[in-house]
């Protein structure tokens, strides 16, 4: 990949977009980041890794929370600003890579090269989906649906002016139900093709 390329990939839970994002990331030849970012954070910081994500994407407890003079005493909210810190650094270093979820839409807005994605899904694909994978009843699989979608609306909101899952937020939104997952793929990598290869397009 010579042309910078930054892929952010948001999702609804069950779509399949973690899984999509993973193959935009080997098609082109780019590195991941989801909860590896804390990891890479961890080391640096000299922390345990497994600690950090116990509060990877999770909203701000509000109740427990509070800010006094910019520094706040919500491990949610550090943890939220210390993704948002290294994926800006990774973007003013001009690295090219992929990252799912974390707000990357909105916090890497203005880099060169910015592709931002949101894959959604028809809600029965989704609880199908979401019953084979973790091997759960319907019921069970529409409350986890339930749960995590709020968990990220509720956490992309609180830090985005912009409302997670709105269309109007995102080069690309696209609903995996309707392809499948690998002609999902397709599609998207050559979408993404068209405006790397034109000037005009890149912004």
């Amino acid at each position: 990949m010579q042309k910078r390329l930054i892929l952010t990939v948001s999702r609804e839970f069950g779509s399949g977009g973690h899984v999509i994002a993973e193959a935009l990331a080997r098609r082109f030849e780019l590195d991941l980041y989801d909860n590896n970012l804390l990891e890479h954070i961890a080391e640096e910081k000299n922390v345990g890794g497994d600690v950090l994500k116990r509060y990877d994407e999770r909203p701000k407890n509000r109740l427990f929370s509070r800010t006094v003079r910019g520094y706040s005493n919500s491990i949610q909210e550090n943890v939220a600003n210390m993704q948002f810190d290294y994926l800006k650094k990774l973007a003013r270093d001009g690295k090219s890579f992929v990252v799912v979820g974390r707000c990357s839409e909105t916090i890497l807005k203005g880099y060169e090269g910015l592709v931002s994605i949101f894959v959604l899904g028809d809600r029965e694909v989704k609880r199908e989906r979401i019953m084979r994978l973790y091997r759960l009843s319907a019921e069970e699989a529409e409350h986890m649906m339930a749960r995590k979608d709020w968990e990220r609306k509720s956490y992309h909101n609180y830090y985005c002016k912009g409302k997670w899952g709105d269309s109007r937020n995102y080069d690309l939104s696209i609903n995996s139900s309707r392809l499948g997952i690998d002609r999902t793929v397709d599609l998207l990598e050559a979408y993404v093709r068209a405006r790397m290869e034109d000037p005009a397009l890149r912004r």
